[in-house]
């Protein structure tokens, strides 16, 4: 297959360049060209910005099989790709997020948040916070595309290869005995890690008929007071949790309800994923 990447050279989305090439798809990846990669002449490459019109236009000269768009942040990005890839994909794949759900304290399916239905709002990455970003791209996307969208909902992707930090700042507070602020320890969240969350976007882009809304999670969940438990056992040292603390100090997984994904549609597709609880653990350690 022919594929373009939007975002393919660091954490999860290089990794699925990886498994794609592994595939023997045709792969161009185009970024801003600030991440440097090790793919060689294995992929073509587009320096571009994701929100220019004329840039999106320009790689349209070309028909796609299918294309993974991981760095769509607003429904104007999302209106930009409609207009361009009009009548020129096969399959385009939108990279979404649990963001688009609000907190419900339960597992969370596909529809309890309806992209089909819900009201457009135009405006870039800045008009939105990131979970109102993403539910209006994803509106615009399935309201307005002329060719077939999945939406894929990550929770927190967490892996070595994490430049965000996120579990590197519970890890790093333990080990210096600083506060973390956590509204719910009892709280319950899901997670991917980047490995996992590769292999689904490869398969379901150009392995599964799969279109609309769908979740991808690791089985099971940990209570946010398990996790500080894990890193506890890790560090050696005893956790120091508060509901309330500096701003600096609060948790980047810090939410007042249980927050997950429900992934029985994918699973019942046909995709078989990885226990959280064998490989969390190790991911921790390999941190610590």
């Amino acid at each position: 297959m022919k594929i373009l990447v939007f975002g393919g050279t660091r954490f999860f989305g290089k990794k699925l360049v990886t498994r794609l090439l592994a595939d023997g798809h045709d792969v161009t990846i185009a970024t801003r060209g600030k991440a440097t990669d090790d793919f060689g002449d294995a992929v073509k490459r587009v320096k571009m910005n994701r929100e220019s019109r004329e840039a999106l236009f320009c790689l349209a000269q070309e028909n796609w099989d299918v294309v993974y768009d991981n760095i769509c942040f607003s429904p104007q990005d999302a209106l930009y790709s409609i207009a361009a890839f009009r009548d020129k994909v096969g399959k385009y794949v939108y990279t979404s997020s649990l963001s688009v759900y609000r907190m419900r304290d339960r597992a969370l399916v596909e529809a309890d948040f309806d992209p089909f239905h819900y009201e457009l709002v135009t405006g870039s990455r800045e008009d939105f916070d990131y979970g109102e970003g993403k539910r209006l791209a994803e509106a615009v996307f399935f309201q307005k595309a002329n060719f077939p969208v999945v939406a894929v909902r990550f929770p927190i992707v967490l892996g070595e290869d994490d430049y965000t930090g996120r579990l590197e700042f519970h890890i790093k507070h333990v080990q210096a005995g600083e506060e973390i602020g956590m509204p719910n320890e009892e709280a319950e969240m899901g997670f991917i890690s980047s490995d996992e969350a590769a292999d689904f976007l490869c398969w379901v882009g150009t392995k599964s008929d799969i279109v609309g809304p769908i979740n991808a999670t690791s089985d099971s969940v940990y209570r946010l007071s398990e996790l500080m438990g894990l890193i506890e056992d890790a560090t050696g040292k005893t956790a120091i949790v508060e509901e309330i603390t500096e701003d600096n100090d609060d948790s980047p997984f810090g939410v007042e309800k249980t927050y997950y994904l429900d992934n029985a549609k994918a699973k019942e597709a046909g995709f078989a994923f990885q226990d959280l609880h064998e490989w969390l653990p190790k991911l921790i350690d390999a941190k610590i």
